[in-house]
């Protein structure tokens, strides 16, 4: 959008004098009442009157062009205000015919995947230890200090140190996608807990609580990446570059420099892009791409855990949380995804 500045008799900045040795040319320009300058002009300039700087003023804007608008890189549409969401060049794929291809429906409702199995838990109400275990068969790290990344774990000493990890039986619906949960379709971004906690419940549904989401995306191998162990960016959306925030620019998040801004952190993709991208149960996305909203496990912690990581250098593994966040914080990487009781 251009904005256009109006000249005034009252406040007119004095920068704009520096425009008579930028324009040479304003030397011939015309003067009130049909008269011209020569180079008494520059003279008079000295001491400006209102009128004179008014003049001034009028004929830079005559010669000085508005910065270029910054298109943008894609199209965007605001959803309730707040939450904003990439507009795909085409409809996405409906719910029944993913699920017909697919064939990981089960018994739950159309768009979710049925999860069944014996989840590995070093005890009720929390994921840390296994996590840990799992750090120590790393073999080859990106990066070792926070937000650490790791290129290879041990497949054989992992499944030689798991053996014994006391299992918990897990059974429920979880969204294919992350939320609007369909192939094709971009995530929602911007999103808070408390809404996406509201949005999941308006659909028949609730949040997953953050063991859900874990073995949904791991599996009863507890595999650390959804496809393996082996980090991959290209079989995910990971690894992305690091682009600086302006976190000022996101508010109010309904803004013109909030959408700019979105625009060009955005380097997330459609859902279902990434076909190995995939958990053992059919679960698509689970690391990186988005942030994902869940409930903790955890009694007496605030219930608002992210997991799964986004597009960037970051963790993007399936056991790793982000705890550090309240229910009301929203930001540009951050989306959900649904689950239910089977």
């Amino acid at each position: 959008m251009a904005h256009v500045m109006h000249a005034s008799s009252r406040h007119v900045p004095a920068h704009h004098l520096s425009l008579l040795d930028a324009y040479p040319g304003i030397d011939e320009a015309p003067l009130p009442h049909g008269s011209h300058a020569g180079a008494a002009w520059r003279d008079a300039v000295k001491l400006p009157s209102r009128e004179l700087v008014a003049v001034i003023v009028a004929l830079a804007a005559t010669h000085v062009q508005p910065p270029p608008v910054r298109e943008l890189r894609s199209s965007w549409q605001l959803i309730d205000g707040k939450h904003w969401q990439v507009i795909a060049p085409a409809p996405g794929e409906p719910p029944e015919v993913t699920d017909a291809a697919e064939g990981t429906r089960g018994s739950c409702a159309p768009g979710m995947i049925e999860v069944r199995g014996q989840m590995m838990l070093d005890g009720l109400g929390s994921l840390d230890v296994v996590d840990a275990l799992q750090r120590s068969v790393c073999t080859e790290w990106i990066d070792r200090v926070f937000p650490e990344r790791c290129g290879r774990f041990d497949e054989t000493r992992w499944r030689t140190l798991s053996r014994d990890i006391p299992r918990h039986p897990m059974h429920f619906c979880i969204d294919r996608f992350e939320y609007p949960n369909r192939r094709g379709e971009y995530p929602w971004i911007m999103v808070d807990w408390n809404d996406a906690r509201a949005v999941c419940a308006s659909n028949g549904k609730r949040l997953c609580t953050e063991a859900e989401w874990t073995f949904a995306c791991e599996g009863e191998e507890a595999l650390p990446y959804p496809y393996g162990y082996e980090r991959d960016p290209h079989a995910c959306v990971i690894d992305r570059p690091w682009r600086h925030v302006d976190e000022d620019a996101l508010s109010p998040p309904d803004g013109e420099r909030a959408l700019l801004e979105l625009d060009r952190l955005w380097q997330g993709e459609a859902s279902g892009s990434h076909p190995r991208c995939r958990s053992p149960f059919g679960v698509y996305d689970m690391t990186g791409n988005v942030d994902e909203w869940t409930t903790s496990v955890v009694a007496g912690e605030r219930p608002s855990i992210l997991k799964g990581g986004y597009w960037g250098p970051v963790r993007t593994r399936c056991r790793p949380s982000t705890r550090a966040h309240g229910e009301s914080f929203a930001f540009y990487q951050q989306g959900f995804r649904c689950c239910a009781d089977v």
